[in-house]
Parts: C-alpha cells; sequence; structure tokens
C-alpha cells in the first residue's frame, strides 16, 4: 500500500533565490541548488515551473527541466535565472536526487511575492543574501 512507503527525508538540501550583478550590471535574481550535507548528490534533477493569478487573471509558465548531474558536498549550482515579475506567481522547484543509490524527492515552493529584498537572509555556502527554503 501507498500508505507503508516511507519515503527518505531530504534534509540540509536547499533551494536559494539570490539577488546578483548580472553581466551588464543590472540586478537579477537567480536560483541555486544548495547542498549542505557531508554526502554526494548523484542524478540530481530539477523541474520548475511558476503558476498563480495575476490581476485576476490566471498565469502559468513554461515547466523546466534541468540535469546538474552530481553536486559535491557543501557545495551549491545555479540552476536558473527568474525574471522578477514572475515572483507575482507562486515558482515550484521539483528536486530528485540519489545519496548511496536511495533516491529522494521535495517540492519547494517559493509563495507569490516571498522573493524579495526584504526577506533575504544570508545563505549558508554560497554566503551570499537570498530568499530561500
Amino acid at each position: 500500500m501507498k500508505k507503508d512507503i516511507k519515503p527518505p527525508e531530504v534534509v540540509d538540501v536547499h533551494i536559494a533565490i539570490i539577488l546578483e550583478k548580472n553581466e551588464l550590471e543590472g540586478n537579477e535574481w537567480t536560483a541555486y541548488l544548495i547542498n549542505n550535507r557531508e554526502e554526494l548528490l548523484e542524478g540530481v534533477l530539477v523541474s520548475t515551473r511558476g503558476y498563480g493569478e495575476i490581476k485576476g487573471e490566471a498565469k502559468k509558465t513554461a515547466t523546466f527541466r534541468h540535469s546538474l548531474d552530481e553536486l559535491e558536498p557543501k557545495s551549491f549550482k545555479k540552476i536558473e535565472s527568474i525574471p522578477e515579475e514572475l515572483f507575482a506567481l507562486s515558482n515550484e522547484f521539483w528536486l530528485s536526487f540519489y545519496i548511496n543509490k536511495k533516491m529522494y524527492d521535495k517540492k519547494y515552493i517559493f509563495l507569490p511575492e516571498a522573493v524579495s529584498e526584504f526577506n533575504s537572509i544570508n545563505t549558508p555556502i554560497i554566503n551570499k543574501l537570498g530568499v530561500m527554503i
């Protein structure tokens, strides 16, 4: 039965959205995967999408899939840049990976208007201000 399956809990693996300067010296929000564990993450896949309402009209973005392959312990990798206008939507990141041949998965959802400089904290490993789950 489905209720008998107990997937392992994802601990110390985070998604952070960080405000950075781009190559044109403009501001750009970038999503990162942070591995704050002591183990290597293998077969890392991230699926991203946005959905919700803007001015009473239903909106959704395309779904993007990213294969990040491996993520070393105590390290991070860029997932994608996110246009600021999409923060009016819920932004979902669905992560799956393996540790020692055991599969883990977790859904991270940044609620509308949650990503802002006001909500920023100092992110581990990257050591920059950002919004993190």
